[in-house]
């Protein structure tokens, strides 16, 4: 009986560890680069994501029901990103992101653990972060166009200007009248 366990524990391992088979005309370098470039990206969109629901959720004062929906439609934006992120990823043969861990490992956004922070404060930190996202989309955007990542490139267009339109709207909602 041991034999037909260890023989289907063998099949389940060279499976598990076997490349995915992926029709692609990109090389293996390409789907390297652009895969890893991506899943910097997706970390990025998870943190900002999470960023961005502590601060709906932890929102307060004057302007707290259209600062608590403006931030509430922009995480459900950022969290739009994400499958389509990782199936272009998976589409090119690449491998993403597996775990919560693996996110904060490679996310450059930097969270907020504060226990209170301004709404303005929090708005202008939004702000930044999606105007942080929006140049090291244009870096990926550079990485697909080298290896002519046609398909990647056109969603990385339309995902630069939505946090292009976050960031706008974020830094107006800030200002102060003169």
């Amino acid at each position: 009986m041991n034999k037909p366990n260890s023989k289907k524990r063998l099949e389940l391992t060279q499976r598990r560890d076997a490349p995915l088979a992926t029709r692609t005309d990109l090389s293996v370098a390409a789907t390297k680069d652009i895969s890893g470039t991506m899943n910097a990206i997706l970390a990025d969109v998870f943190a900002l994501y999470v960023k961005t629901k502590n601060f709906h959720w932890h929102m307060s004062g004057p302007h707290f029901r259209d600062y608590h929906l403006l931030l509430d439609e922009q995480a459900d934006q950022l969290f739009a990103m994400t499958d389509p992120i990782a199936e272009r990823v998976r589409k090119l043969g690449g491998i993403t992101l597996r775990s919560i861990g693996q996110i904060a490992r490679t996310q450059r956004v930097l969270d907020n653990d504060a226990e209170y922070v301004e709404p303005l404060d929090m708005l202008a930190e939004l702000a930044e972060d999606n105007k942080t996202l929006v140049a090291r989309l244009r870096e990926a955007h550079n990485v697909c166009e080298e290896h002519r990542d046609v398909a990647t490139t056109s969603l990385i267009e339309v995902w630069i200007d939505e946090t292009e339109r976050r960031a706008w709207f974020l830094f107006e909602t800030t200002r102060r009248a003169n």
